[in-house]
């Protein structure tokens, strides 16, 4: 009697983990072991303190908010290695004119030189093909040369207090700014992806094309959406990093694409499209600022935590492998 209730209770296990996709659960794992891991080795160095924990989430809220963006271009087969250059370029296009023609001028030129990017960037890929993986490389190297060309490799100061005071130097009661921003597009990205016929039609779309136009799907139009999106959001995070660093300047969001591209994955969402997921990308930007804040903490040098952040981003890369 008892071997065969252990029989089946093996049974049942083996159909549980079946069903069970580990590749889309895996960084709520790997964030509790990592975090549990430097708590024990890293607690006598602060690792615990509430001000570093609130530095690792305001460190990586322009990270998550770039990828949530970047989770649905991914999730629509297509890819955007431009959001970090589009972010610096943003910077300093703010800085320039809230310095010369005020706080609402600024604010609408650096979402507007993230929505153009992003039209060009859509434009391409939707209209004439190009694979986007090559059309935003070239646009990550144009996007930076401009920011550098027009401020002269000249950080732009921003001085508007009330600029600085929305836009991620201030707090909204007792809750950092930067947090905020970020709950509020991780949240408005949820709804998207997960309750309306959008987010349906990007999944679709990522998933089987061919299948998706014959429901009617416009995947040209889905996939111009994402990348214009993409380029706003990133324009967004730029002015957040102005705000909170109050400056513009060309370096800004360098190298940010690697970030945002290794935390979508490891969040769950497919590299091959037609899986994406919100709250995962959150984690997975969260997991990616807790190894950062770790490997400092623990003193390894730049060149070190290179190494480890490449291996992070080969294992996301692996783990997305296509079924």
């Amino acid at each position: 009697m008892s071997t065969s209730v252990s029989a089946e209770n093996t049974s049942m296990w083996r159909r549980l983990t079946a069903r069970m996709d580990w590749r889309s659960n895996i960084i709520y794992i790997a964030f509790v072991v990592v975090f549990i891991l430097f708590a024990v080795m890293l607690g006598n160095d602060g690792f615990l303190s509430g001000n570093n924990l609130l530095n690792i989430a305001r460190q990586t809220a322009t990270i998550s908010i770039m990828a949530i963006a970047m989770t649905f271009v991914i999730a629509a087969a297509e890819i955007d290695l431009s959001v970090g250059s589009i972010a610096g370029l943003s910077s300093v296009v703010t800085a320039i004119t809230v310095t010369n023609f005020g706080l609402v001028p600024g604010i609408l030129a650096g979402l507007a030189s993230g929505a153009i990017i992003g039209a060009v960037n859509g434009g391409l890929v939707a209209l004439l093909n190009i694979p986007s993986f090559l059309v935003t490389l070239g646009m990550l190297g144009l996007a930076a040369g401009i920011a550098q060309w027009i401020t002269g490799s000249a950080p732009q100061p921003i001085t508007d207090d009330v600029y600085v005071m929305i836009f991620g130097g201030g707090d909204f009661g007792p809750v950092p700014g930067l947090l905020v921003w970020t709950a509020v597009i991780v949240a408005l990205g949820w709804v998207i992806m997960n309750r309306s016929r959008y987010g349906r039609k990007v999944l679709a779309t990522g998933g089987n094309p061919t299948a998706a136009r014959f429901t009617g799907i416009n995947t040209a139009r889905i996939k111009f959406t994402v990348l214009l999106v993409s380029g706003i959001v990133a324009a967004f995070a730029g002015m957040l990093y102005a705000g909170r660093l109050e400056s513009g300047r060309f370096q800004w969001g360098q190298g940010d694409e690697l970030t945002v591209i290794a935390a979508v994955i490891l969040g769950g969402t497919s590299l091959f499209g037609g899986r994406g997921a919100i709250i995962g990308t959150l984690f997975g930007s969260l997991f990616m600022g807790l190894v950062n804040n770790g490997l400092i903490l623990a003193g390894l040098d730049v060149a070190q935590q290179q190494v480890v952040r490449g291996a992070i981003i080969i294992a996301a890369v692996a783990l997305s492998r296509k079924k």
